[in-house]
């Protein structure tokens, strides 16, 4: 079982899928393990330490014409699948209920597609879950950029020269990232409300010393895997009119609201941000799934009569030491959850509840039940 990990080509991306520290583990369990020079340049790892941690260092071709599991942290360039060896694994993110063409090139090539965002959400996969280990650090990132660009501060003051009253941060979706942000808000001093549409995640709100917005939305709740369900058109509204008070009186907004597999909901609303005081902060974690925010723009910083919006993407690779070392963490365990014991293979056991849920092309065929359920809606 040869592993090969091509370094990532995404513009802007900072992030490695993996580090030096996950080729060691693997290499004492004797899996060889190639990679492409300057793999690590982002994190300040040069191609000495990957080959001192065991990893043989070639020429991306090689990476991909040879080897048995390609690991990447982006989806691949549609025209890189060609090149991949006949049966090869290859695991990222993939972005499958939006990538048509790309899924159906692995079905061309024959090549097991799995993807890192379809992990299940259970207990027992928890170590392997690189969309909230992603999302975890998402989370602390958005408050740090809106704490830079706030002209106040955060934390209330006493000083001889009279008392500052404490920034007012409104934290919109208390899932992974919602609940960081809250947490690095409050550590930084903040007052912090929060609003789900899941009632389930009230005490965890509290838990962080946060207040819980209710606003009555009728039947709401979570899908089977946790995520927030899709809000009816009226209970749009009515979530707006009730957001917009704490929007109003908020020195940072930040909304992290996005539907799996499907484009971000509108929460926030150009009236609701001309409701705002100048100088108040958004910043907008849906931007690149549509757009939690009208008016936000992906990879700008937008200006509205004051009021900045923020629509960063990649806000993980901020923090790219820290979201290498995540991903490739997640990356190893998945692979030793399933790699034989005595035969040090990796075995994709299709009856397992986590190959199911991301597995998504397999021999030659798109395997996946929700993608295939999504395309036969769509």
């Amino acid at each position: 079982m040869l592993i090969g990990i091509p370094k990532e080509v995404h513009l802007g991306e900072t992030r490695s899928p993996i580090i030096p520290a996950t080729i060691s583990r693997l290499t004492k369990k004797e899996i060889p393990v190639q990679v492409e020079s300057s793999i690590g340049e982002h994190i300040y790892c040069s191609d000495g330490d990957y080959q001192e941690a065991g990893a043989k260092v070639v020429d991306r071709d090689t990476i991909l014409s040879t080897s048995d599991i390609v690991l990447r942290l982006r989806k691949p360039p549609l025209e890189e699948i060609a090149k991949l060896k006949a049966g090869a694994i290859h695991i990222s993110f993939l972005d499958p209920f939006n990538e048509t063409e790309l899924i159906d090139e692995f079905v061309a090539r024959k090549i097991s597609a799995i993807s890192m965002e379809m992990i299940p959400r259970s207990t027992f996969a928890q170590k392997m879950d690189a969309l909230s280990s992603q999302a975890n650090l998402a989370g602390y990132v958005t408050v740090i950029l809106a704490a830079e660009r706030l002209n106040k501060i955060l934390p209330m003051m006493n000083t001889p020269a009279g008392t500052i009253s404490p920034g007012h941060v409104f934290v919109i979706g208390a899932g992974v990232a919602g609940l960081q942000a809250i947490a690095t808000a409050k550590r930084l001093g903040a007052r912090v409300e929060a609003f789900d549409t899941r009632p389930v995640v009230e005490e965890q709100v509290q838990s962080l010393g946060a207040k819980f917005v209710k606003i009555d939305l009728g039947d709401t709740g979570q899908t089977k895997d946790g995520y927030a369900k899709a809000l009816t058109d009226e209970q749009l509204k009515l979530q707006r009119e009730g957001m917009a008070k704490v929007c109003a009186k908020s020195d940072i907004v930040i909304t992290t609201a996005q539907l799996f597999g499907r484009k971000a909901p509108i929460i926030v609303t150009k009236d609701m941000v001309a409701q705002m005081k100048p100088g108040s902060i958004i910043v907008d974690m849906a931007v690149e799934s549509g757009g939690n925010v009208e008016g936000s723009r992906p990879n700008e910083e937008v200006d509205v009569n004051g009021v900045t919006i923020i629509g960063l993407g990649n806000l993980p690779g901020r923090v790219a030491v820290h979201a290498s070392q995540m991903y490739s963490s997640n990356l190893f365990n998945f692979l030793d959850t399933f790699t034989d014991k005595e035969s040090g293979e990796f075995k994709l056991d299709l009856e397992h509840e986590i190959i199911k849920g991301c597995l998504i092309t397999h021999n030659g065929e798109l395997v996946n039940e929700m993608i295939k359920n999504f395309r036969n809606k769509g």
